[in-house]
């Protein structure tokens, strides 16, 4: 099963640390993938949940695009992800869509719905079935 930090979270949100390229670069280091939440902003890309907070650039996805699950929070990223879908970068975007398609073809499901081969988020650590193919959480931790 894929295991997949939340923003960088392994044993709990992390408010003040979530999204940040070191708190997410900690979760890759400990051998997780990481869902990461990217804003393009006035033509720069940033890290953060509700805003754009963290610069990060195109190199430093590169670095690390085998590791992560990226979830374009505005239409403008969408389409900046696209232009670069050569990279072979990871993305998605969804607002509340039960599930959706990342440009690799896996299946994003919203928190706690459960498809087969289906990735998805539970913030919290719960028993999952073991049709999905992997599961997104603050606590990836205790699914190791």
């Amino acid at each position: 099963m894929l295991l997949i930090s939340h923003r960088g979270n392994l044993n709990g949100s992390s408010i003040k640390d979530e999204n940040r390229p070191y708190y997410i670069e900690k979760a890759i280091e400990k051998g997780f993938d990481v869902e990461i939440d990217l804003w393009l902003y006035q033509n720069e890309l940033f890290l953060g949940h509700d805003v754009p907070q963290y610069p990060v650039n195109l190199d430093w996805l590169r670095k690390n695009d085998e590791k992560l699950w990226i979830h374009c929070k505005n239409l403008e990223c969408l389409e900046y992800m696209n232009s670069y879908s050569f990279m072979g970068l990871n993305y998605f975007y969804h607002e509340k869509d039960e599930a959706t398609l990342t440009s690799m073809g896996y299946i994003w499901c919203y928190p706690d719905n459960y498809i087969k081969d289906g990735i998805t988020v539970c913030l919290d650590y719960k028993d999952v079935p073991s049709y999905i193919k992997g599961v997104c959480s603050d606590e990836i931790e205790k699914y190791a």
